[in-house]
């Protein structure tokens, strides 16, 4: 498990990533439960075709908001099932998604063991929370595109992510 310090910022204030380090090319980690909006387990290994990951600090804030929302605007013509993972509360997700009428993003949550923002590198010590990322897994279940957006408060690169998608289908 590897820390890094400075790679995100929130509001210019330096946080720290611990857990593993991923990279495009890489293998997405396998063996990771999340829960559904209804505590349920779900299995990312159990997905198959192209997807997107984007994990959020909290869908309680307007950058998250705003991020889950336009990917759920842009699910409607992609070849790809969009998951939106965060350490929120199954319960506060299901709330969130049924009052943004969210139809094509399916959210997950890890808050009880942060096991997959560890196994990607991508959980905010300091605030025990997701980093804001987006990423693209083929087929192959192999990471094609990846970004870490530096700035928490900010929005990822939408258009980099669509195009990724259309590169791995």
């Amino acid at each position: 498990m590897t820390t890094e310090t400075g790679k995100v910022t929130f509001q210019g204030n330096p946080l720290t990533l611990i857990g593993n380090k991923t990279a495009v090319g890489d293998k997405f980690p396998t063996g990771i439960v999340l829960q559904n909006d209804d505590l349920s387990p779900f299995k990312m290994d159990e997905t198959s075709g192209v997807r997107i990951i984007t994990t959020v600090p909290s869908l309680d804030t307007p950058v998250c908001d705003t991020q889950v929302r336009k990917f759920n605007e842009k699910a409607a013509n992609l070849e790809a099932n969009i998951y939106a993972v965060s350490a929120d509360l199954p319960f506060a997700q299901a709330r969130w998604c049924g009052a943004a009428g969210i139809k094509n993003v399916r959210t997950l949550s890890d808050h009880a063991q942060m096991a997959l923002a560890d196994a990607l590198g991508i959980h905010v010590k300091e605030l025990r929370l997701f980093a804001r990322t987006v990423m693209v897994v083929d087929s192959n279940n192999k990471i094609t595109y990846m970004e870490i957006v530096p700035e928490i408060t900010s929005e990822p690169n939408y258009e980099a992510a669509l195009e990724a998608v259309k590169k791995a289908s």
